[in-house]
């Protein structure tokens, strides 16, 4: 989604009809209310208004029209304090007239994000409310975020037959017209001729042909950062085939890819001083004659053979190639993203994702932003002990977990298997789907983290 789109919710000065907005905090809402005149205070009273985060109220004028908009919000959860409004206010423009000490930025990308229409396929003439975005802070960065979260909503919303391996490259093709990158692929059988095996043999039985997606950008003298996306365009299961409910959102498995792509935009568009590495290995794992099958040995990058335990569990297996080549550049740090595991849905739900490192100090750092960003993510542990449980009698190591207790750690732990000790690592298992309607975050394909993450870079390598 370019930045012309997403200025559709958004425009620049007040408009003579302007409405404005008042943003309280539910905290303060008593005090304030005090201080308001009769008109506002009957209104309010009369309609029976419930000052809880993110519930608004309009309030009319002696002339019967909207005077204002009051929208309580919580201190400590600005990023969904206009969730409501822009798909539920009276068509009109609006602008911000108090925030008190609120981030100014988060209310507007909360707005933003609230605004997000997926029309594709299915044209929506209901007019959008607009809101002035002339008091951001940094609207630079404001409407680069956005256009990173739209980038991997349209991505995940779009059905598997319009997003398979070709259309993710040309989506990355797309995407990076404008900056100083060359795209470089390996499709088919020229990810063997250039040792990318488990790639090609997960992908191999679609008509699809599996690649993987390249491209470098930024100042060879900065630190190098690589960022790898699982694009398992649809994930039948493989000959472990799914149920037909376990296969119904599976359009969403290549949500990794679409974060990464999303993410790596925006380092670009804010010109972070980094030398950036991209990868997207993109597969269909399909089923037909050619399909890779439980029980085969697989021999990857790095020479390690896997036992194919279940086809189902292919996403780690095309993130393990990349993984090796990302650290034979000796990268400072890599960050991959991947719709991996229901095993983290299961620890966490659907809405809070969860993330893995082999080093604190990146740890903490994440953790600091997600909370700067309120864009929430949650640490769980790489334990060694469950190491076993990747065991197999007749290969180094096994693509799935003997038993499925603690399966988001032992699919983190079979990945760990191909990064330099000495490189930072940080692994995301995502949903990429709200599988409902929330505040700013509508039912759909969402990105996770990535707010989190873009935040991390810059206070890592430019404050």
């Amino acid at each position: 989604m370019a930045i012309q789109e997403i200025m559709q919710c958004f425009y620049k000065g007040k408009t003579t009809e302007s409405i404005p907005i008042h943003i309280i905090y539910q905290t303060n809402y008593k005090t304030w209310l005090k201080d308001q005149p009769d008109l506002f205070k009957n209104w309010i009273h009369s309609s029976d208004f419930k000052p809880k985060p993110s519930n608004y109220i309009c309030i009319p004028n002696k002339n019967g029209t909207i005077d204002s908009v009051l929208v309580i919000a919580n201190q400590t959860n600005l990023s969904t304090a206009l969730g409501k409004c822009p798909n539920n206010l009276p068509n009109g423009d609006y602008h911000l007239e108090t925030f008190a000490e609120a981030n100014v930025d988060e209310l507007l990308l909360s707005w933003g994000r609230a605004a997000y229409r997926y029309d594709r396929y299915k044209k929506s003439n209901t007019k959008m409310c607009r809101l002035s975005i002339d008091v951001a802070n940094n609207e630079k960065r404001v409407l680069t975020i956005m256009q990173a979260i739209n980038n991997v909503r349209d991505m995940v919303n779009a059905p598997a037959s319009d997003m398979m391996p070709q259309h993710i490259q040309n989506m990355c093709e797309r995407l990076t017209e404008k900056h100083d990158v060359v795209i470089r692929t390996f499709i088919g059988k020229e990810l063997i001729d250039n040792n990318y095996p488990i790639i090609h043999a997960v992908g191999r039985a679609s008509i699809h042909e599996p690649r993987l997606v390249e491209w470098n950008w930024g100042d060879p003298k900065n630190p190098k950062v690589t960022l790898i996306g699982k694009g398992v365009s649809f994930d039948s299961g493989g000959l472990d085939i799914k149920s037909a409910q376990g296969m119904r959102l599976m359009k969403k498995d290549m949500g990794g890819a679409a974060h990464v792509i999303g993410l790596a935009i925006a380092i670009m568009e804010l010109d972070l001083p980094i030398n950036l590495q991209v990868l997207i290995p993109a597969v269909e794992n399909a089923i037909s004659g050619d399909a890779y099958r439980p029980g085969d040995v697989l021999i990857s990058r790095s020479g390690k053979s896997i036992e194919i335990d279940n086809t189902d569990a292919e996403g780690r297996l095309i993130l393990c190639d990349c993984l090796t080549y990302a650290t034979e550049r000796e990268p400072q740090l890599i960050i991959d993203f991947a719709t991996l595991t229901g095993a983290a849905r299961i620890a966490l739900g659907t809405e809070l994702p969860a993330f893995f490192s082999n080093d604190d100090g990146v740890s903490d750092e994440l953790l600091a932003s997600a909370e700067n960003t309120q864009d929430l993510i949650w640490k769980l542990p790489l334990h060694t002990s469950y190491r076993y449980l990747l065991d197999s009698e007749i290969a180094d190591i096994s693509n799935c977990a003997s038993s499925s207790y603690g399966g988001a750690i032992t699919a983190a732990l079979f990945l760990k298997e191909f990064v330099s000790e000495t490189t930072s690592w940080v692994h995301f298992d995502v949903m990429a789907w709200n599988i409902r309607n929330r505040p700013s975050h509508p039912k759909g394909g969402e990105a996770m983290g990535l707010h989190a993450v873009l935040d991390f870079l810059q206070n890592r390598y430019v404050n």
